[in-house]
C-alpha cells in the first residue's frame, strides 16, 4: 500500500483529491494539509511514501518546503501538483529534490500511474514540463569551477567565520583568504560573500 499525504490550499482540490487516489486499491491517503509547514510535520509525523503538493499556498510552500524535508532526510517522495507552468518554477522545484512536477489537468487513472512511479523511485514529469525542462538545461550556462580551496574557503564563509577564523582553520594567511574569496566572487558573477555563498549553494558546488 503506497501511503500519501496531500498538501493544498484549497479544500475542494484536497477531497477530489482524496476520493480520486482512495479509489486505487493500492494507494491511501492517510492525511491532508493546507500549508507548507502542515505538509512538512504531517510529512515528520507519518513518514507517507508519497507527498503530493501544491506548489503555491498561503503560510508557505511549494520550494522551500521542498528543500527543507530533503535536508530533513524525511524520506518521502514530493510530487509537485499544480497550475503552474512556468520554466522557474519547474527548474527549483526540481533542483530542491521534487519527484514530481505534474499539473492538475492530468487524468486521474494518470495521476496514479504518476504516484505508484514515483514511488517505485522514478521521476514523474506532464510531457509539457519535460519539454520545458529540457530547454532550459540545453540553454543554461556551464557551472563555473571553484578550486578546492575556494569551496572550502565559501563552506566556512557559509558557517559564519571571518576571513582571520578561515585563515586560522585552513592554514592559510587572511591576504590569502581574500585572494580566495575575490577569484570565488569573479567565477560566481557577484560581489560579496553573501551572494557568493548563496549562489554557490543554488549551483550545488559546496555539496560535500
Amino acid at each position: 500500500m503506497i501511503r500519501i499525504v496531500l498538501a493544498d490550499d484549497h479544500p475542494v482540490v484536497r477531497e477530489g483529491l482524496r476520493a480520486m487516489l482512495s479509489a486505487e486499491p493500492d494507494l491511501d491517503v492517510i492525511a491532508d494539509a493546507a500549508s507548507g509547514p502542515q505538509a512538512e510535520a504531517l510529512a515528520a509525523e507519518l513518514r507517507p511514501d508519497i507527498l503530493l503538493m501544491d506548489l503555491r499556498m498561503p503560510g508557505g510552500g511549494g520550494v522551500d518546503s521542498i528543500e527543507r524535508m530533503a535536508a530533513a532526510g524525511l524520506g518521502c517522495r514530493v510530487i509537485v501538483l499544480t497550475t503552474y507552468e512556468t520554466d522557474r518554477d519547474i527548474l527549483r522545484a526540481v533542483e530542491a529534490g521534487a519527484a514530481g512536477y505534474l499539473l492538475k489537468d492530468l487524468p486521474r487513472g494518470e495521476l496514479a500511474d504518476a504516484v505508484r512511479a514515483a514511488a517505485r523511485g522514478e521521476t514523474v514529469l506532464a510531457p509539457s514540463v519535460a519539454a520545458r525542462l529540457v530547454d532550459q538545461l540545453r540553454t543554461r550556462p556551464e557551472r563555473p569551477r571553484l578550486s578546492e580551496r575556494e569551496t572550502a574557503v565559501l563552506r566556512l564563509v557559509a558557517e559564519g567565520c571571518t576571513n582571520a577564523e578561515i585563515g586560522r582553520r585552513l592554514y592559510i594567511g587572511e591576504s590569502t583568504v581574500k585572494t580566495h574569496l575575490l577569484r570565488a566572487f569573479g567565477k560566481l558573477g557577484v560581489d560579496d560573500r553573501t551572494a557568493a555563498v548563496t549562489s554557490a549553494m543554488r549551483l550545488g558546488l559546496l555539496d560535500r
